[in-house]
């Protein structure tokens, strides 16, 4: 069973909204677009560049995939391997994937989903993909989070940790702080929420 692993540009307050650009989603007057650039240094670059040399298949949603298939196809120097990678869509509407080796999944998405983690192969990866990640967290079908968390506060945008968010446990795995204060922690799915008492 391959693992699925949720990889997010965070804030402190936890928005992931628009992290890379002023025009990726303006939904809801988001006017914070692309709050990650004044961060992002060569320690940064580096630590990216080692997430993303790892073998891989995506799962994104919609607007992500929009996003990465406007970009990736002409910029694969930058990310080896991203255009022969499977790219698995979730997208209720119809949608034309001309990004190749892009496959449709629009009905039973859990169960999909669940399909795709009991198949061999390399780990599947999710980057941005809000409203997915929250079914994903909903469904607990999460087994790691590799969160950028970024030294700023938004108040408002969308949020990693909203309506699908179960209680669950997370131990952290890796750990290293950028010069510039951006945290890269790596967490993995821990059992249940224990308790206790001082």
């Amino acid at each position: 069973m391959r693992k699925l692993i949720v990889l997010e540009f965070i804030t402190l307050d936890g928005v992931m909204q628009a992290p890379g650009g002023s025009k990726e989603d303006t939904a809801e007057g988001f006017k914070y677009g692309g709050w990650m650039v004044p961060y992002f240094d060569d320690f940064s670059g580096k630590v990216m560049e080692k997430q993303m040399s790892q073998p891989f298949e995506l799962l994104l949603g919609r607007k992500t995939y929009e996003i990465f298939a406007g970009y990736w196809p002409h910029n694969e120097d930058k990310w080896p391997g991203v255009n022969s990678a499977k790219k698995y869509v979730i997208s209720h509407s119809p949608m034309q994937l001309e990004w190749s080796n892009s496959i449709l999944i629009k009905d039973n998405v859990v169960e999909e989903i669940k399909k795709l983690k009991e198949q061999d192969g390399p780990d599947v990866k999710v980057w941005g993909s809000g409203n997915l990640v929250q079914t994903l967290m909903k469904h607990d079908l999460v087994d790691e989070l590799w969160l950028k968390i970024f030294p700023l506060t938004l108040g408002t945008g969308k949020r990693l940790f909203e309506k699908g968010t179960i209680a669950a446990a997370f131990k952290l795995s890796t750990s290293k702080v950028s010069p510039s204060g951006v945290i890269f922690a790596n967490y993995e799915r821990a059992g249940e929420v224990r308790t206790g008492s001082f």
